[in-house]
């Protein structure tokens, strides 16, 4: 794989592993907004983050086995998408249970999402240095996503309501799906290889 293509692999796997990390942080800012609109008690509107933390770390060790048994392009691009039709969902939810739904949906999405990124930035740096490099930018997006998430969810909910907080994925999804499909590479899944 040339330079070129591996720096657009790299960017397209960090900007999805930033997109799940911001919607942890982003969901705190609008937190009230969320209460005045949908009418949550103090108890059920934590459930709008638990919701969305439970199922992302409840399913990441089945997420990282999904990546072993299936081709992990494959497994990146079904849960970018999940994870897009969700933050949808989110958007448009006119009651609490739709809303916590759909964030238990975003969830799972994420796990998938940073299962697969992660098995791909192994598979396809070299160990040593380009890997460390690799690895290093793929972990700095959760300091990167924790924290634009504050500054993006004060900025989206004061401009345009809290809907606005999970429509900001869609487009950051579909640029990763699109992406992804161009420069992640086809490989079979690791588990059929490791048995040839």
């Amino acid at each position: 794989m040339k330079r070129l293509q591996k720096d657009a692999l790299l960017i397209t796997i960090c900007l999805a592993q930033f997109m799940v990390i911001l919607d942890i942080s982003i969901v705190n800012v609008a937190l009230p907004k969320i209460h005045e609109s949908l009418g949550f008690s103090d108890t059920g509107l934590q459930w709008v983050v638990n919701a969305y933390t439970l199922t992302f770390a409840g399913f990441l060790m089945l997420a990282g086995r999904a990546t072993d048994l299936l081709p992990r392009r494959q497994v990146f691009l079904i849960g970018v998408g999940l994870f897009a039709a969700a933050s949808l969902g989110c958007a448009l939810a006119d009651g609490q249970g739709v809303l916590i739904g759909a964030r238990a949906i975003q969830g799972f999405g994420a796990a998938v999402i940073s299962a697969a990124s992660l098995a791909i930035v192994t598979g396809n740096f070299k160990e040593g240095s380009e890997r460390n490099r690799a690895l290093g930018l793929w972990a700095a997006m959760g300091g990167v996503g924790g924290s634009a998430g504050v500054l993006l969810g004060g900025a989206l909910t004061q401009g345009f309501d809290w809907p606005a907080i999970f429509v900001i994925n869609i487009p950051v999804g579909i640029a990763v799906l699109l992406t992804g499909r161009r420069v992640i590479p086809i490989e079979d899944a690791v588990a059929r290889e490791r048995q040839l």
